[in-house]
């Protein structure tokens, strides 16, 4: 698994060690548990001139997850690996169900407010909420890593599909854009684009190949959008016949191709509304930042012979990385942001009428929604996310636990966690408001 963060008396931080070092070092009372998530050790004494090895943190930003990992340039190493689950689509499901209710009140006349439309103003730099929140994820974990390990540098996959990327930024004319990577760049737009799957038939998990919709043997181009992804058989059975032609017996998949052709890439269109906004409050941490395109990521996870997960992608990043990626027996640590709850008060069925009114007060014997407990009971042991009732009854999954059960193992911070196959926190989506979780 990943190794473990230290940080001395002080808080400052140290190399991070092997688990079998760090329980150790607990049990011989040098250091205590100073966070669980990810699993950070402090030591009861002060470290005079360690020797740190430099990390760098690196980022492969996506629409949905974001793989993070530190890695050593010295020997290649992969310290940590994280992959964050972001809830852009949950904030924006919530906000156009606000925007529904209140339009509906207005309607009903039951409470008018007139609109404001005419005295919002947007800052500069302004993002919808949705994808801020994806930015304030990243950032959130980049400050905490560094707080937990000595990293002294970053990465970051700047753009998704560069094809303005050069091998030789003198060559120009006819050679322009055609060095090493180029291949790359296409290929992995194509398969983002289209799915991984043939468009022609479906078929999922078989070798793709490069296809021309329209034939270039009766003159079509190498546009990207003259490029699309088919099977071998697909492809030899196609051949130089035009796409009408050739699915002409089946009309809904030709409608379906021919607006895939024009659909916009909405995933892609988030990271790139987002890139350089991540950019430039990155260098806010005065750290040395790398950038790099996803056709070069890949270019590196190719070349090292790696299996594609966010995590190890995120490795691949940049021109930085080692010859030798060693992840031998790293498990990723999920994150999935759940928020930090919402502050409305009534609860509205399908129809905007209220049925349920919350409390005020999001504590409740010390306890908030969100908490990671361990509760023993006289039968058996959980350990979990809690989401409160205002009784001495808490919701632990689809059990209710007594408090008088349960302690503490890391209070809220609107993140849930998942590591070796055993979920510590409630799905994607969970809020302050829902009393339900997940068991260990």
């Amino acid at each position: 698994m990943s190794n473990v963060f230290v940080i001395d008396s002080y808080y400052k931080p140290l190399n991070p060690v092997h688990p079998a070092r760090a329980r150790l070092l607990l049990t011989q009372g040098q250091a205590a548990v100073y966070r669980h998530y990810p699993f950070t050790i402090i030591l009861k004494r002060v470290v005079e001139q360690p020797e740190i090895q430099p990390l760098r943190l690196k980022l492969d930003p996506g629409s949905n997850t974001t793989g993070i990992a530190l890695v050593n340039d010295a020997n290649g190493n992969v310290v940590f690996a994280a992959e964050l689950s972001h809830r852009g689509h949950v904030i924006k499901d919530s906000l156009d169900s606000r925007r529904a209710v209140r339009r509906g009140r207005r309607q009903r006349k039951t409470r008018y407010r007139k609109p404001r439309f005419q005295n919002r103003k947007r800052k500069k730099g302004w993002l919808p909420p949705s994808l801020e929140s994806r930015l304030d994820n990243i950032l959130t974990w980049v400050a905490r890593l560094c707080r937990y390990a000595p990293i002294a540098a970053l990465s970051q996959e700047l753009v998704k599909f560069d094809l303005q990327l050069l091998e030789h930024p003198d060559i120009t004319g006819v050679e322009y854009q055609q060095g090493t990577l180029q291949g790359y760049e296409v290929r992995e737009y194509l398969l983002d684009k289209w799915e991984r799957t043939c468009a022609y038939c479906g078929k999922k998990n078989v070798p793709l190949q490069v296809e021309h919709i329209h034939p270039r043997a009766n003159g079509g181009t190498n546009r990207i959008s003259n490029l699309t992804l088919a099977c071998e058989p697909c492809n030899i059975t196609k051949g130089t016949q035009e796409i009408e032609a050739f699915l002409k017996k089946k009309p809904d998949v030709l409608k379906r191709i021919l607006a895939q052709v024009k659909k916009p890439l909405k995933d892609a269109s988030a990271v790139n509304s987002t890139r350089w906004a991540l950019l430039e409050r990155l260098k806010t941490f005065g750290l040395p930042i790398e950038c790099g395109s996803g056709g070069l990521t890949k270019y590196n996870r190719t070349t090292r012979g790696l299996p594609k997960t966010h995590w190890l992608d995120a490795a691949c990043v940049g021109k930085s990385t080692p010859d030798v990626i060693v992840h031998k027996g790293v498990v990723p640590l999920l994150i999935a942001a759940a928020g930090h709850g919402n502050r409305q008060m009534c609860s509205t069925d399908k129809y905007g009428f209220p049925k349920q009114h919350k409390q005020r007060k999001k504590t409740f014997l010390g306890y908030q929604t969100g908490d990671i407990v361990k509760a023993m009971t006289p039968k058996e042991t959980f350990e979990g996310r809690i989401a409160i009732r205002h009784r001495p009854s808490f919701r632990m999954g689809k059990v209710d636990i007594h408090p008088k059960y349960m302690r503490c193992v890391q209070r809220s911070d609107g993140y849930a966690y998942q590591q070796k196959g055993v979920c510590h926190a409630p799905p994607l989506g969970f809020s302050h408001g829902e009393e339900h979780g997940t068991i260990l």
